[in-house]
């Protein structure tokens, strides 16, 4: 398959908006400059081509973009499909993000938000090749990081979120203390 190597400038750059993604639309693969929008052009051709399932996979170390790249190419399919949610669909595949993200990150000694766990996102179209729904699974979480973490490692947000909120009225009942206590 095609293989793309991005890198996170850890910036903005106008590389990823609707006057790009529309010069990539329709394009074949090797035409334009290698882009994130090339790989979902011709994933996207090659479903309405083929009748068939495709897959893009975004890997990376922490911090690498993953995330993003895979929002840059929900907007891709949502723009060219002139989906009836249009550019919106990545906003509310990715709205369970501050959850997945909860109960799935941790501080490590490398990332203060690193993902313990990967992300399959399932994007449905209908019979015209337009947008019709979105499914996020997760796999892969680190249960040991539960019950262990390394020196200066942190366990998943959510236990200290919950520590946190300890004296809110709908948290008291657990008796949740300060999270350098509940060691």
């Amino acid at each position: 398959g095609i293989i793309l190597v991005a890198i996170n400038p850890y910036k903005q750059l106008p590389i990823y908006g609707d006057a790009i993604i529309h010069a990539y639309s329709g394009q074949n693969m090797g035409d334009m400059d290698p882009h994130i929008f090339a790989v979902a052009e011709e994933a996207y051709k090659q479903m309405a081509r083929n009748n068939k399932n495709q897959s893009i996979i975004v890997s990376g170390e922490s911090g690498a973009g993953k995330t993003v790249s895979a929002r840059y190419t929900m907007r891709y399919f949502a723009t060219v499909s002139k989906s009836s949610s249009n550019a919106h669909v990545e906003d509310k595949v990715l709205a369970s993000n501050p959850i997945t993200e909860a109960v799935g990150n941790a501080k490590t000694t490398r990332n203060d938000n690193s993902s313990r766990f990967g992300k399959y996102t399932e994007i449905s179209f209908d019979q015209s090749y337009q947008i019709i729904g979105a499914n996020m699974r997760t796999y892969l979480l680190e249960k040991s990081r539960v019950v262990f973490q390394v020196e200066n490692e942190r366990n998943y947000h959510i236990f200290y979120q919950l520590c946190a909120s300890a004296m809110q009225p709908e948290f008291r009942h657990l008796k949740l203390g300060r999270c350098q206590e509940n060691n």
